[in-house]
């Protein structure tokens, strides 16, 4: 083993090859797309000329991003498989969307999915429905920005401040020329990129583990790390598959029906039909990748118990497990291609779908209403600098944060609830409410943020995972209540 240790170390020319031909050919990308800008409808839906085929590569590239790199592996590496139960309830979320969601953004020609809200209830829904998105987006996305840099800090041995720089400089230069259609290819890239390093990543490791793939399991079946499906019932546990199921479901409506990020991939392609089945395939192309990355956190968890004597994080940085395998284990070559699938990952950021909600729900109606298709594209790339500012100032306050895959899904508990209940109030009843779904969202995520706090300090015995639940039936519930009461609000 100490021979395998020797490989590791700095980055030979090799891994920066690698990490340096990925790079090339992001921005290949970004500028063979980006010439083509004309308009605001180019730089946020690609003209709707995007094959299907892309499009679900590019879905399934921002879904995984580096948070699932990073953080999927860790869950495996000192929890188990339960993360599974969740895709269970995404995959049930994605049909829904596909046949509710979906029509209905065609139907309005939405370039945001906000402008649904504005057609369906009125500006003030509109107003709040993007503004909850910056919020959530923002804060979850700052989270990834912070996994991405976190890894790549551990990799290459530099400080926190320094990867967040560059991957924010990187960012904005890549979005603010390429639009959504260089975001949407080089997502397809992306996508073929992380599978390759996860197959290779798993390779190696069962290469290096004494008894090969069928030790491995059954080492980490003895160990509990295999625990994949958990049906005892209880409120408290949000680790059980109906509280697992269940929060995989509305987090998949809130992710894929309501979160432009996402839903502006569907977009680029031209029918309704092809967005449908674009949804529908990443049923079948995201769990296979989801699986191949927990099954790289349980060999690393064998391949550590099999090597005692080499060094492990401290257990409040086991956050770090994939990155610091990859630094001070891996060969040359292979730590190259570990750091830049992690680089990719960086790259396809929310910028583009933030400053698209932006332009579109706020800044071309309440700012300045009636400009040129030129003024709004400047603004755009203006905003895509902005907001990448502001994650960078996030990606830097979430250095305490211990297990970043869970904690992004609490930040997405207290808003998403709010925006789903108004979603499905929109796409579920003819309730003529507007300004009334905005204290019904607020009270509501008032709600959910307490419940959180109870939950956090050990006062409340409930599983977080519900509050998305909560969140969603107290704003539906009280949007359609004040809705009745108020009918021409």
């Amino acid at each position: 083993m100490n021979c395998i240790v020797a490989q590791a170390g700095t980055l030979s020319r090799l891994d920066w090859s690698i990490v340096g031909l990925g790079a090339a050919l992001l921005f290949v990308i970004s500028y063979v797309f980006g010439r083509e800008e004309r308009d605001t409808n180019d730089f946020f839906l690609g003209g709707r000329r995007i094959p299907p085929v892309v499009a679900c590569l590019s879905f399934l590239a921002t879904e995984i991003s580096a948070l699932t790199i990073v953080g999927i592996p860790h869950t495996a590496f000192t929890e188990n498989w339960r993360w599974i139960q969740f895709m269970v309830g995404s995959a049930l979320a994605r049909l829904l969307v596909a046949f509710l969601f979906i029509p209905a953004f065609y139907k309005h020609n939405c370039t945001s999915i906000y402008e649904f809200l504005g057609h369906r209830f009125g500006p003030a829904t509109q107003y709040t429905g993007s503004v909850y998105f910056f919020i959530t987006r923002l804060l979850a996305s700052g989270v990834r920005l912070y996994a991405t840099c976190m890894a790549v800090g551990v990799i290459m041995g530099w400080p926190l401040s320094a990867t967040i720089t560059l991957f924010t400089v990187i960012s904005i230069i890549f979005i603010a020329f390429g639009g959504i259609k260089a975001v949407v290819w080089a997502g397809a890239y992306q996508a073929i990129f992380f599978v390759v390093a996860g197959v290779v990543l798993v390779g190696y490791l069962i290469g290096h583990i004494e008894g090969g793939l069928a030790t491995a399991m059954q080492t980490a079946h003895e160990a509990g790390r295999l625990s994949t499906f958990h049906f005892r019932f209880g409120l408290n546990d949000p680790s059980t598959f109906w509280a697992g199921s269940a929060n995989g479901f509305f987090v998949g409506l809130v992710a894929f029906g309501t979160d432009q990020e996402m839903v502006q991939r569907l977009l680029t392609v031209e029918t309704r039909r092809s967005s449908q089945k674009t949804i529908i395939s990443t049923i079948v192309t995201v769990l296979p990748v989801y699986w191949l990355y927990l099954l790289v956190g349980t060999l690393l968890f064998v391949f550590y118990r099999q090597n005692p004597s080499l060094p492990l994080p401290e257990p409040e940085q086991l956050k770090e497990i994939l990155p610091h395998f990859a630094r001070n284990v891996l060969p040359s070559g292979l730590k190259g291609l570990v750091l830049g699938a992690i680089f990719m990952a960086s790259v396809d950021s929310p910028l583009s779908s933030l400053t698209s909600s932006f332009v579109t729900d706020i800044y071309r109606p309440l700012i300045r209403p009636g400009a040129s298709e030129r003024h709004y594209l400047l603004v755009s790339r203006a905003g895509v600098v902005a907001f990448g500012l502001v994650l960078a100032g996030i990606a830097a306050a979430c250095a305490p944060v211990e297990n970043i895959l869970w904690f992004a899904f609490q930040i997405l508990s207290i808003t998403g609830g709010p925006m789903l209940g108004v979603f499905l109030l929109g796409l579920l009843t003819q309730r003529r409410a507007n300004r009334v779904n905005i204290p019904a969202m607020l009270f509501s995520s008032a709600v959910c943020l307490l419940l959180l706090v109870l939950i956090k300090r050990e006062i409340l015995n409930l599983g977080w995972s519900w509050l998305i639940v909560i969140g969603t039936a107290i704003t539906s519930g009280l949007s359609c209540l004040l809705g009745r009461a108020t009918p021409h609000s």
